[in-house]
């Protein structure tokens, strides 16, 4: 084997799982390089919410995990999960002196608010009512003195706490010397033919290819499919599925991972909603409707936030609950259905209705990004949007279901069910919180067509509890390591900030079961 350069660790992948596995392995005493495909680092971690999920209790942890997994993820790998949430909190503490970044969590939040309906009373639980959930908080960076996000990462657009926690993770990687290489495609991982053991990668810049060793391990921290049109149609049941973000992650670690016989798992599983598309065929994404606070089954009377729409199908009927517990990751699985009788998905498009006082609430939609030179900001009156053609409008709600090629008597008597329910609080159709629901009723009338729409894939190569990746009949495949959402953990039901947890704990194991090798000669 050639080699062009030679590292002792190589971690493909700038998100936060590939910034923490390359500090660990660097911390280890391993010559480390972090290369990352998209000209600009942060991958999705940096438009996420930052708030890292973390956990008291290492046991109810893993009960509540192993509940929401379902059976589809062994106990051994849900186990060194939740031992590492435990320690979370500490570990971003730790980190956070880089540049005395300023730390809270919700129980802190909580203390200070106070009482049954303080907001941040939720956020000391998981999503649903399994065993363990009262285990869980939240550890999130409130400020970084000295740091601009504007300034610092122009390209990014998402929420606010994402690039803090990722300017702690990135500031972390410089002190500590890790070369960065941007704009860097891992191609293939080389492996000894006979035992299949990863001695390094292929790499390419511009249209220059060079092989560089790994003589202890490669860790894949790639993220998945979400930009790959051709893995989202073999993979997921609706089509099409378009992404809120991140086209450069385009399954190309689960590619190189079953180039060496990786199993995988949990392809199917996505994390995601609806979202609008944009009239621009060059504007990638979809841009997702906005976010509520997730409320907890059992406790649907505290869901108090209204949301300003329903969804309608293309009969002109509403077919789900648009507030589900927690929208952004189930609310993208009623989109899916299909139809065999008619051949076709009749809620993908599906179409989201609503009045003139529901446009005036608050802006429907929050576009997504991490890219140079794309950049959508959704309007705060939603106007701009009515212009560009995203949202149609009109007098009357029979000109409103004509605009949308929809059935206008169907439409009418969605609507007016719809207003009946509004009026006795409860929704008896599919159990939106009454506290949610609103009223459509004031013309002029607004609405778009919807697409179902992944936040991020959580499927990939299988990995152990030491994040080995594992080959399909059941062996490690020797010096290769996967970390964060290239082939999560979570296989049922997703845990908020679950992803960003899973950066931390898997990027350390990783890196620290990669570094700790004994070099190849």
């Amino acid at each position: 084997m050639q080699f062009d350069e030679t590292f002792d660790v190589v971690v493909v992948g700038f998100g936060l799982a590939g910034g923490i596995a390359a500090i660990t392995a660097a911390d280890a005493g391993a010559k480390t390089l972090l290369i990352e495909k998209s000209e600009v680092p942060g991958g999705l971690s940096i438009c996420s919410y930052g708030a890292v999920r973390s956990a008291r209790d290492a046991e109810a942890t893993f009960a509540y995990l192993k509940a929401t997994n379902d059976g589809r993820t062994p106990d051994d790998v849900l186990r060194a999960l939740a031992h590492g949430m435990c320690g979370i909190e500490a570990h971003v503490r730790e980190l956070a002196k880089i540049n005395n970044a300023i730390i809270t969590t919700s129980i802190e939040d909580h203390a200070r608010g106070g009482g049954l309906d303080d907001p941040n009373r939720r956020r000391l639980s998981g999503n649903y009512p399994f065993p363990g959930t009262e285990t869980f908080y939240h550890t999130t960076v409130v400020d970084v003195p000295g740091f601009d996000v504007a300034q610092h990462y122009p390209w990014a657009n998402g929420a606010p706490g994402g690039p803090k926690l990722f300017r702690i993770v990135h500031e972390n990687l410089v002190k500590r010397g890790v070369e960065i290489r941007l704009a860097t495609s891992a191609l293939r991982l080389i492996a000894d033919p006979a035992t299949r053991e990863v001695r390094g990668v292929k790499v390419a810049v511009n249209s220059a290819e060079c092989a560089i060793a790994a003589r202890r391990g490669v860790i894949l921290a790639c993220g998945g499919f979400e930009g790959s049109a051709e893995m989202k149609a073999q993979f997921l049941e609706g089509k099409p599925i378009f992404n809120a973000a991140a086209r450069t992650n385009t399954g190309d670690g689960i590619r190189m991972a079953q180039d060496l016989g990786a199993r995988l798992w949990h392809m199917w599983h996505i994390h995601g909603a609806y979202g609008f598309r944009h009239p621009d065929p060059a504007y990638p994404y979809a841009i997702r409707l906005k976010r509520f606070p997730d409320w907890f089954p059992g406790e649907q009377h505290r869901a108090r936030v209204q949301m300003a729409w329903i969804l309608l199908d293309q009969d002109g009927r509403r077919f789900m609950s648009e507030y589900q517990p927690y929208t952004q990751d189930t609310g993208v699985r009623p989109s899916q259905h299909y139809d065999p009788a008619r051949q076709r998905f009749p809620r993908n498009p599906a179409f989201m209705v609503c009045d003139q006082e529901g446009r005036k609430m608050y802006p429907l939609g929050k576009a997504t990004s991490n890219d140079q030179g794309i950049r959508y900001y959704w309007s705060d009156d939603n106007l701009k949007e009515v212009e560009l053609g995203i949202l149609k409008r009109a007098d009357t709600l029979e000109g409103l279901a004509i605009a949308l090629g929809l059935e206008p008597e169907a439409v009418m008597a969605s609507v007016t069910r719809w207003n009946e329910q509004c009026a006795r609080g409860s929704d008896e159709d599919f159990g939106r919180p009454g506290g949610t629901m609103t009223p459509i009723r004031t013309p002029p009338f607004y609405g778009a067509p919807v697409w179902a729409t992944v936040s991020n894939t959580q499927g990939g190569p299988v990995h152990d509890a030491a994040s080995r990746v594992i080959d399909v009949y059941g062996k490690p495949i020797p010096r290769l390591y996967a970390a964060g959402e290239l082939g999560s953990s979570f296989g049922h039901l997703y845990l908020s900030g679950g992803n960003i947890a899973e950066c931390f704990v898997t990027g350390r194991i990783a890196g620290r079961n990669a570094a700790s090798a004994a070099p190849w000669k």
